[in-house]
């Protein structure tokens, strides 16, 4: 990977030169647009109305618009130097509980990784924040926009992720089918907890697998092959008449299933075990 960005990280006195890498990739299934007569590949093109003709990107500037129909221009250089102290920085100003963070205000996740000469201040804080359960909150100007950030441990990196700002996180208040106001029976808060923990498990994110990624895939690979393509089959959506009835059939099914997760589990215990016991016998040997 390469970095999309060099700074600092700053807490106190205290000066690290980072890298930053982008942490995600999106592996959706992209399409073209082509024109239908000839499948050949449509264009965008920068069209200025005022000239009638296609504008050469040399040719194009930023502007904002500060009134109707007027524009002020900035350079990049301008972009660049906005007179500000996060930029170039990633500013930590405080250090808080992990829990105080919904998930709601959190956009984009990336990798910091120390530069040269940032090995050691980098390690101490991986460790302390470790050791502390604490995540690192502050700024950084990074394209145009400084971002509040959150920073984290993770796997001997820090992760820092983007944050929305309070006035970008639309209120609940503001939907008017909330908050929604029905008379649940006890039973019905039994056998709903109940449900909860008969599929209660650990989040293992290998486990999940893009499905329609993979039929659209076949899908594709069928055409370029020149074969027939499978219809969907058709899905019959149920209205939930009785809550009661639901749930019981719902409890059922989990108890179902319930055996073929355990023998799941017990196989991959089975599977590490290999390796645990070549890990002690290998201790064993140095200390003979």
């Amino acid at each position: 990977m390469r970095p999309i960005w060099k700074g600092h990280l700053t807490f106190g006195l205290v000066t690290i030169p980072v890298k930053l890498y982008v942490a995600t990739e999106s592996k959706d299934v992209r399409f073209r647009l082509l024109h239908q007569s000839c499948l050949t590949p449509i264009q965008n093109k920068r069209f200025c109305p005022h000239h009638n003709e296609i504008v050469e990107w040399n040719d194009v500037v930023r502007g904002f618009e500060y009134a109707k129909g007027k524009f002020v221009t900035l350079t990049d250089e301008e972009l660049d130097n906005v007179p500000l102290e996060t930029a170039g920085t990633v500013s930590i100003v405080a250090f808080v509980d992990p829990q105080e963070i919904n998930p709601i205000y959190v956009e984009k996740s990336h990798y910091l990784a120390p530069d040269e000469g940032g090995a050691k201040a980098f390690r101490l804080l991986h460790e302390v924040m470790g050791e502390a359960s604490r995540v690192a909150v502050g700024k950084v100007v990074i394209k145009e926009k400084e971002h509040l950030v959150a920073v984290r441990p993770h796997d001997g990196a820090l992760v820092m992720s983007t944050l929305f700002y309070a006035d970008e996180v639309r209120a609940v208040k503001d939907i008017p089918e909330l908050p929604v106001e029905a008379k649940l029976h006890p039973n019905e808060k039994k056998m709903a907890m109940q449900l909860i923990e008969g599929l209660a498990g650990e989040f293992r994110p290998e486990e999940f697998q893009d499905g329609y990624r993979d039929a659209l895939q076949k899908v594709i690979q069928a055409k370029v092959e020149g074969e027939a393509v499978a219809a969907a089959p058709a899905r019959q959506e149920e209205k939930v008449v009785d809550l009661m009835d639901a749930l019981r059939r719902s409890l059922q099914m989990a108890k179902k299933e319930r055996p073929a997760r355990r023998a799941r589990e017990a196989r991959e215990v089975r599977e590490a075990r290999p390796a645990s016991t070549a890990r002690v016998a290998a201790m064993r040997e140095r200390h003979r």
